[in-house]
């Protein structure tokens, strides 16, 4: 019995150290290529999360994100252009993955939309100006009367 236990306690022990540790599964491969991870970079500062929307693929943790990262990587290792790695995000996921859409009619209204809101905001400003009147009006001398009288009674009940 003694002799098991001595042989389970080192079988144990290197088991140990062959299992997997669970902070490996979260570890991402360091790149050694600085050219390559340069241009990884600047592809994914390009293009939007399609999750977080707000965000670039470069800063977003969303799962998503980390699959687009990894997709440039890898067309970037089988040697493919910029150019023709945005136009395969574009294809796959649209121009909205861009944060500069091209302009084409599908996206004028991205580009012309905020001008006609402020060219708009502008004219109704202008019209609600001038629909106001200039002065204000003034009293005629039976209504200053009328309006001496009243403030004259308000000012007796409020001294008693």
């Amino acid at each position: 019995m003694r002799f098991l236990a001595a042989l389970a306690l080192p079988l144990l022990a290197a088991l140990a150290t062959l299992a997997p540790l669970p902070a490996a599964a979260d570890a991402v491969p360091t790149v050694t290529d600085p050219v390559a991870n340069a241009r990884a970079v600047k592809l994914s500062e390009k293009l939007r999360c399609l999750v977080c929307q707000n965000q670039s693929i470069a800063d977003s943790n969303a799962e998503l994100a980390v699959d687009l990262r990894t997709q440039i990587r890898e067309q970037i290792a089988a040697g493919r252009s910029d150019d023709q790695i945005v136009e395969y995000m574009v294809t796959r996921y649209g121009d909205f993955v861009l944060y500069e859409p091209p302009f084409k009619p599908t996206t004028i209204l991205l580009w012309v939309g905020p001008m006609l809101l402020l060219v708009g905001g502008f004219f109704i400003l202008i019209r609600n100006l001038r629909r106001r009147p200039a002065t204000e009006p003034t009293l005629t001398a039976e209504e200053q009367e009328r309006a001496a009288r009243l403030l004259s009674d308000d000012q007796g009940k409020t001294d008693k």
